[in-house]
């Protein structure tokens, strides 16, 4: 018996062992666990809420749902949205009706606290099913994602939930998170430097470095500590936090194209390369790259546009890694292209007056009349050639009958807008002359 107890012990994952089993022993998250944090409060209320903890991998999300139903002294059930369905859910609630049932003045019902790992990889049939036991109080929903919850979880289900952000673990975090692994298994045989190579290589993510010192632990030597460079070669390369159908994907995507539009060529290539190397798809980041062209620069260097087209057309050509070299190049060209989102804004007001407008017919002198019946309604009546008026330039209205003349190109005076402002005020001094 004694012997099966070890080798269990033996077996047991390091980070399952040094899990934290009181809320002082959680390093991180201070804005949830000090005096008058979120949880610090609820637990202290007496009343327990349902939470959803959303926040990187490794961050603790599992030890905080257990010990937040400890501290109620509730009863603690836990599925994974991976590997549950509908039935498990109905299971789980059946025993926590009964539980809640049983209750009486003499023994007060044991709550109960559901911890759904992974819950946005339910549907919405799925979280639907959880509403009306967690409005009667049949069960505490605590969820735990990876995924931003304003896109992943029902509406109806945030409102009667606290979302709590964890952030990933600080490097000072993670350093405790050692000292305590190695008070349970001896000093850790690493020089300083690769002891520093390790907690970075980490990430913030606190399961993933007991792993890693785990693995230390098993195959390295304690009178031979490894340097910088043996670690690396243990551990071999970890793959950046990246998502590529996740908020990874969203966060790397909107950090390339701010500064992109920030003209920060160096930020831009840091951020391409974070892509790439997260695997991102090559054929996405050269599309992403054609539509900053068109949105943040414009017609202030019209050649922008060809350029990411040419970017695109040479990845298609090159391949991987060839062709990478041509998306960067296009990312600091861009970067350094003068600004304009004037199109962008036009474009967008047009949209919107097209829109409000769209039963409004075209005025009749500039419509084609190929019939007999269509002169006779006066098709085409008054129309002038351009080409044939001395400036090629008629100034005749081109909007629809009764529609004020709007403005939606206002270029800046940037770039080769300069130029479109002359070419504007031109045309529009004009107009005015011809139209008196």
């Amino acid at each position: 018996m004694q012997a099966t107890k070890q080798m269990t012990n033996h077996m047991t994952p390091l980070a399952d062992k040094l899990r934290p089993q009181k809320l002082d022993e959680v390093f991180g998250h201070e804005h949830l666990l000090k005096e008058g944090g979120f949880l610090r409060q609820t637990i202290s209320s007496g009343r327990p809420a349902s939470i959803i903890f959303w926040g990187p991998p490794g961050t603790g999300k599992t030890t905080l749902a257990r010990l937040y139903a400890a501290a109620f002294g509730a009863k603690f059930e836990q599925i994974s949205a991976v590997f549950s369905g509908i039935a498990d859910i109905k299971k789980v609630v059946t025993a926590a009706k009964d539980r809640k049932d049983n209750g009486t003045d003499l023994m007060p019902s044991i709550p109960t606290v559901l911890f759904v790992d992974e819950i946005h990889r339910f549907n919405k049939t799925q979280q639907d099913a959880f509403l009306p036991f967690v409005e009667d109080g049949t069960i505490v929903l605590v969820g735990a994602t990876t995924e931003n919850p304003s896109f992943s979880l029902n509406n109806a289900l945030l409102s009667r939930c606290q979302v709590l952000t964890l952030k990933m673990l600080d490097e000072a975090s993670l350093e405790s998170i050692l000292k305590r692994a190695e008070a349970e298994q001896g000093p850790i045989p690493l020089t300083d430097d690769a002891r520093k190579a390790l907690i970075h290589n980490a990430q913030g993510d606190g399961r993933y470095l007991l792993t890693m010192a785990e693995s230390i632990y098993n195959s390295a030597n304690p009178k031979s500590p490894l340097n910088a460079e043996q670690l690396a070669d243990l551990l071999q390369k970890r793959m950046a936090h990246y998502d590529k159908s996740g908020d990874g994907h969203y966060n790397l995507i909107s950090a390339l194209h701010k500064s992109i539009r920030g003209s920060d060529p160096d930020a831009a290539l840091y951020w391409l390369c974070r892509m790439l190397e997260g695997g991102e798809d090559p054929l996405y980041l050269a599309r992403r790259l054609v539509r900053m062209a068109s949105e943040d620069i414009g017609l202030a260097d019209p050649d922008a546009l060809g350029k990411a087209q040419q970017g695109l057309a040479a990845f298609q050509t090159l391949g991987t890694p060839e062709g990478e070299l041509a998306l960067a190049e296009v990312a600091v060209y861009l970067a350094l292209a003068p600004k304009s989102n004037s199109l962008y804004m036009a474009f967008k007001q047009a949209k919107r007056m097209a829109a409000q407008q769209g039963h409004m017919s075209p005025p009749k002198h500039i419509l084609n009349a190929p019939t007999k019946l269509m002169a006779a309604e006066g098709y085409g009546d008054g129309y002038a050639y351009d080409h044939d008026t001395p400036h090629g330039f008629s100034g005749q209205n081109y909007f629809p009958d009764g529609v004020n003349r709007p403005s939606f190109y206002k270029p800046v005076e940037r770039g080769f807008e300069r130029e479109m402002i002359k070419r504007m005020s031109y045309f529009n001094t004009l107009r005015l002359k011809l139209n008196k």
